[in-house]
């Protein structure tokens, strides 16, 4: 499908037949392309338009590069972030002269915003320059909502984590395993967020490099540089994000970990506990002819409170040593 837009009155519009509105066009956008279009639009537009293929190379000059005189820049961007399992996939800008053409196989949902406010309100966007700065604008500040939003969810997960816990022990273990689940997929968010602002940084460097060859404006080239520290603050922000979760995951594990040695110490308590009333009994339980309190009136009762003494004193000495 190919969205086209031209520029009316400083605003964008968009139109339905691309060929019909050729030299108006200034920004098409193709999402899942079909081999129809593309050759449409390299018949239009004079040059090739990558595959699906060499969009996801990772090499630097496979996603920036010159050719027949347009710029080429791929960058990863998420979709489908309203879920904790975004879909990553690349988007190729191409700068053709005063046209941008935009290459993409899912909906990253600043497409579907800037053309939204962009056809609303003057933003300035008359040709493929200023609407590349705009969308990716739009984009950085989506990365931003998204990296707030997974900021607050750390913040619960971090309350959950050191909050006083139940003292029930089923409950507390099916707590931890949903706080590693929750940890995992923050991880995940934050991880696919950073990747996506490294591939931003690498074109907005290029995008720089790009406006000191090209007749930009200096309110374009100084609106590059903007978004070059938007986004290195972002990944900044990003990497906080992720050694916070490392943090909270290794609180986690610690937090089980104690929880699994205080299941132990009462154990280990326990037997030490009835070693001695069972090393009592045991000697009672003897099949020996001559054992004096056999035949003692009160040798059953000094037997019971043999053991129940034996019990208490290691008790009492473990807490008075402060083990319990």
């Amino acid at each position: 499908m190919i969205k086209a837009f031209v520029v009316d009155n400083d605003r964008l519009r968009a139109v339905d037949d691309l060929l019909a509105n050729s030299d108006n066009v200034v920004w098409a956008d193709l999402l899942n392309p079909t081999k129809e279009e593309e050759a449409a639009i390299e018949s239009w537009l004079g040059v090739a338009i990558p595959t699906r293929e060499e969009m996801e190379e990772i090499e630097i000059s496979s996603r920036l590069y010159v050719e027949d005189g347009a710029y080429f820049m791929t960058a990863t961007l998420p979709a489908q972030t309203e879920i904790d399992d975004p879909l990553m996939s690349p988007v190729t800008f191409v700068l053709a002269g005063t046209r941008l053409i935009t290459v993409r196989y899912h909906e990253p949902k600043a497409f579907k915003t800037f053309p939204q406010r962009a056809e609303k309100v003057a933003t300035g966007c008359t040709s493929g320059d200023t609407i590349l700065i705009g969308l990716l604008e739009a984009i950085v500040d989506r990365l931003a909502d998204i990296l707030e939003r997974a900021g607050r969810d750390i913040e619960v997960i971090s309350r959950d984590i050191f909050e006083a816990r139940s003292t029930k022990v089923s409950k507390r273990n099916r707590d931890f395993q949903e706080l590693l689940k929750a940890i995992g997929r923050k991880e995940d968010i934050a991880s696919s967020i950073r990747d996506s602002l490294i591939s931003l940084q690498r074109l907005a460097g290029f995008f720089a490099h790009a406006s000191t060859r090209t007749k930009m404006s200096k309110d374009t080239k100084a609106r590059i540089k903007t978004l070059s520290r938007d986004v290195l603050s972002l990944a900044d922000h990003a990497t906080f994000l992720s050694q916070k979760i490392s943090f909270l995951l290794d609180a986690t594990l610690g937090m089980i970990s104690i929880e699994q040695n205080a299941i132990i110490k009462i154990f280990s308590v326990a037997a030490v506990i009835f070693l001695p009333p069972t090393l009592v009994a045991s000697i009672y339980g003897m099949n020996f002819d001559v054992i004096p309190e056999l035949k003692w009136e009160l040798g059953y009762p000094f037997a019971i409170a043999m053991m129940v003494l034996s019990a208490i004193l290691p008790f009492w000495y473990f807490r008075r040593r402060g083990w319990l």
